[in-house]
């Protein structure tokens, strides 16, 4: 598939697929007798897979270290297992930073539901001591 295919099905612009290229993220495509780049569809799944590492917060200077243990071959399983197995726990430490930022946010909007609440139920509260006979009122308040 040409670039501008790549670019549409990936999500990337064929500027960031290029510079990927340069920096050694997406492996250098076969070109054509045109000399135009010829990209092979398996690697959509190696640019999703960079897509998650980026969102997860993974540096490029990391993805670009997997990615050339990657290129290296299967001998260096042990050490791009390694690496990921890392990620994952700095990846579990954000999404408990997040969870515990996600408790204050609901604590503070149940706060102003509550807030909302005690308004309505005071001003409920007004309106039936306004409706009922002073005597009534004069009694209670006793």
């Amino acid at each position: 598939m040409k670039i501008g295919e790549l670019a549409r099905r990936s999500g990337l612009t064929a500027h960031t697929i290029r510079y990927y290229e340069r920096i050694g993220l997406l492996p250098y495509a076969d070109r054509d007798r045109s000399s135009q780049r010829d990209y092979d569809a398996s690697i959509l799944t190696w640019i999703e897979f960079l897509g998650r590492l980026k969102t997860t917060g993974m540096p490029i200077r990391e993805m670009l270290r997997y990615a050339a243990l990657r290129e290296q071959g299967a001998g260096t399983q042990p050490e791009r297992r390694a690496q990921l197995e890392r990620h994952r726990e700095q990846v579990r430490a954000r999404i408990a930073e997040l969870n515990a930022c996600l408790l204050v946010l609901d604590t503070k909007i149940a706060g102003y539901a509550g807030a909302e609440n005690r308004i309505e139920d005071y001003d409920a509260h007004q309106r039936s001591r306004r409706n009922q006979p002073a005597r009534t009122r004069q009694a209670r308040a006793r």
